[in-house]
């Protein structure tokens, strides 16, 4: 598996560095799938870190590479828009007639009026009274996995886990929460044949499920004394109680994404990156206090979205490069996170580093990461709980990845608990 692994890097390198620049698509989804990705970054932070790609599947668009460049557009709303009906926050545009705003998607003043809506189930205070509920929950999982057999981590934790938690943060019905999962899978799947979702049209039916059901529970709580609950807090909000249902359906998948996708990358990949540097599972096992600074270290190396798109507001200069009005800026938070001149040995998953929270993967400025501390608090919990009963988890083979340039995540991860 190794010489395989170490063989398929060497030609991803080869391609990266043979193709010319102008003619370089960083984001595309065949690179992510394969895991082939990372030389075309290092090339393009060292040789062209504000570069045009002039045609690709997705049109024209920019990619920002470096971690200052990123922060630049990231904290810089009034040149660079994320509104959804200039083409939202992905390298892909969806369809016009199909552009549903929802926070992350909008920009001043309505974005902070709706973020405050729901900001509060991740207070200091309610993270507090969630704990106890994600440790019993993360016990319950991993008291479940067979010993000594191999199995999918990725199904059998990442995804359950964060399922259970979406299911209490919207007080979805428990039994039915993989509908979450599957909604979350199929809103940032590329459609394709064999994929998640085949078509456009497709993805669309599915999504209209989503809203009935969600509307549905809507309806039940806007008649009910507000609760503790995201749809309670969005029913009750002067700022979200009027939303269109297309409005609505923007922020339910933004929050069924954001709580799913992200945690469970991370949860995967942090296992991933332990048994890729066994000498840090070695010192992890030796001091488990090291799980505070662990987890960001994780989130930084797995990077779970790869990108953030903006929207030039208008001409601009970046990198010694003019951005136009209407063109489309790609923020690759996976190359930031690899940045040599910002981060120490960045290649490397090293979980005692100084800095862990210097990344980039819960964006900045009026768009962080809402979920940020509980994404963390989640990573924290099941780490100690699993370092409670086991010294060795083995990864069985590669991962299936997901062929994606926006989710940078596994489909599968075969593992045996060694003991």
């Amino acid at each position: 598996m190794a010489d395989g692994a170490t063989n398929l890097k060497d030609q991803a390198r080869a391609a990266a560095y043979a193709i010319p620049l102008e003619d370089m698509h960083p984001g595309d989804p065949e690179l992510f799938l394969n895991d082939a990705h990372w030389p075309y970054f290092e090339r393009l932070r060292a040789e062209d870190p504000v570069h045009w790609c002039k045609d690709s599947e997705f049109g024209s668009y920019w990619s920002v590479t470096r971690y200052q460049d990123i922060m630049a557009v990231d904290t810089n709303h009034g040149m660079f828009s994320s509104d959804a009906a200039l083409g939202g926050i992905t390298i892909r545009d969806a369809r016009p007639d199909l552009r549903r705003p929802s926070f992350i998607a909008m920009d001043q003043p309505k974005h902070d009026v709706q973020r405050k809506a729901v900001s509060p189930i991740v207070s200091p205070a309610n993270l507090m009274q969630m704990e106890p509920i994600i440790r019993e929950r993360a016990a319950k999982i991993l008291d479940a996995l067979p010993i000594g057999e191999t199995f999918d981590w990725v199904d059998r934790v990442s995804i359950e886990l964060t399922t259970q938690m979406l299911a209490t943060l919207f007080d979805f019905p428990f039994e039915e929460r993989r509908k979450l999962t599957r909604w979350s899978d199929v809103a940032t799947a590329m459609p394709i044949k064999g994929g998640i979702v085949e078509t456009e049209d497709a993805r669309q039916a599915e999504l209209m499920e989503c809203l009935a059901y969600f509307t549905g529970l809507w309806n039940e709580r806007v008649n009910e004394p507000v609760r503790g609950d995201l749809i309670s807090m969005m029913a009750h909000s002067d700022a979200t109680k009027n939303m269109t249902p297309d409005e609505y359906l923007g922020n339910v998948i933004l929050l069924i994404v954001g709580g799913n996708d992200t945690t469970r990358n991370s949860l995967t990949g942090g296992l991933y990156a332990l048994n890729k540097f066994p000498e840090q599972f070695d010192k992890l096992r030796a001091d488990h206090s090291l799980i505070t600074s662990m987890v960001p270290e994780i989130i930084r190396w797995q990077t779970p979205l790869a990108h953030m798109r903006r929207t030039a507001l208008q001409d601009v200069e970046l990198g010694g490069k003019t951005i136009k009005k209407g063109d489309k800026v790609v923020m690759w938070y996976v190359s930031g996170n690899r940045d040599d001149t910002e981060i120490a040995n960045p290649e490397a998953f090293i979980i005692d580093r100084e800095r862990p929270r210097q990344h980039l993967s819960f964006g900045f400025g009026i768009h962080r990461c809402v979920g940020n501390r509980l994404a963390e608090l989640q990573l924290k919990i099941v780490w100690e709980e699993i370092l409670k009963r086991w010294s060795r988890i083995e990864i069985m083979d590669e991962p299936r990845r997901v062929r994606s340039s926006f989710v940078k995540g596994y489909e599968s991860l075969p593992v045996r608990i060694v003991g």
